[in-house]
């Protein structure tokens, strides 16, 4: 492929099996001017194994800001320039969300080269709903912040997935287990695409049980995916809301129905918005705005 002058490339790096980087990859790598890496050490180990020698520049969370102009005028002045994280997919709870937006910014084109992503991996292999998924990164590290997040995702009703560490993992899926439901289906998948990995399907507190039965459980990377909450059951009126927002969606939008016969009725308009959208025929009153 011909490497394009002042382009900044967001490459995917393996996020284990180093076979998993792309012919793509290993081109833009070779061949742009240098390299901004989140571990410049790391990355030499990758870029040793693909026989590539392009100069490394550090960009990670603590320094990304100090180090965004620099690499931004280097892009300006022509340069081609490739973006890599430690592992899988760069900004993807990882650094370079500022130097990517400063690039666009500033007119700089930037150019996604795909490949492995963790979450994206653990998903596929789930077996949990695919179609709508809420991926949360990394849970807050202290405890109360953490399950006041997950009582905020509690009643989510797509698939949630969490990245987690090997030293909290146990802690955060105690939390989940309490928040969110023990019963709740899950899966745990730990060190993607490596040696040992696992992929553990079960319920919270099942998979509580399963990370205490041995130390190995708790090693590694993990992706935690949990099942959504249940859809809420239909939402039922008592006959006379019933009638008045049946005269109101024969003559208005849903929404405007919705909000005078919460004004007549006392009931809150959401609920009686979600009935609305049941309703078969929802009347002639146009569009919602």
């Amino acid at each position: 492929m011909s490497i394009e002058a002042g382009v900044l490339y967001v490459v995917a790096t393996p996020i284990g099996n180093l076979g998993d980087l792309s012919p793509r990859a290993v081109e833009v790598l070779r061949d742009v001017d240098g390299i901004a890496a989140e571990d410049t050490r790391h990355t030499a180990g990758l870029l040793t194994h693909a026989g590539i020698r392009t100069p490394l520049v550090s960009l990670h969370e603590h320094n990304e800001e100090r180090q965004v102009p620099g690499i931004l005028s280097r892009l300006q002045k022509g340069e081609a320039l490739a973006l890599v994280s430690d592992a899988g997919t760069p900004l993807v709870s990882d650094p370079g969300y500022r130097l990517v937006r400063a690039a666009r910014e500033a007119g700089v084109r930037v150019s996604p080269v795909p490949g492995p992503c963790a979450f994206v991996a653990a998903l596929s292999a789930s077996g949990l709903p695919s179609d709508r998924f809420l991926f949360e990164g990394f849970l807050p590290a202290r405890a109360p912040a953490r399950r006041r997040r997950l009582q905020a995702l509690a009643e989510e009703t797509c698939t949630l997935i969490f990245y987690e560490s090997s030293h909290r993992i146990a802690a955060g899926l105690e939390d989940m287990a309490q928040v969110l439901g023990g019963a709740r289906p899950a899966v745990v998948a730990r060190e993607l695409t490596k040696t040992f990995e696992q992929i553990q399907g079960g319920t919270l507190a099942s998979l509580n049980t399963w990370l205490a039965e041995a130390a190995d459980h708790r090693r590694g990377e993990f992706v935690v995916l949990v099942a959504g909450a249940p859809d809420a059951p239909a939402q039922t009126l008592d006959p006379e809301a019933e009638r008045i927002l049946a005269l109101c969606l024969r003559e208005m939008p849903l929404k405007r129905a919705a909000r005078l016969t919460a004004e007549i009725t006392g009931l809150p308009r959401n609920r009686l918005y979600a009935r609305g959208l049941e309703w078969p025929g929802r009347g002639s009153g146009g569009e919602d705005r």
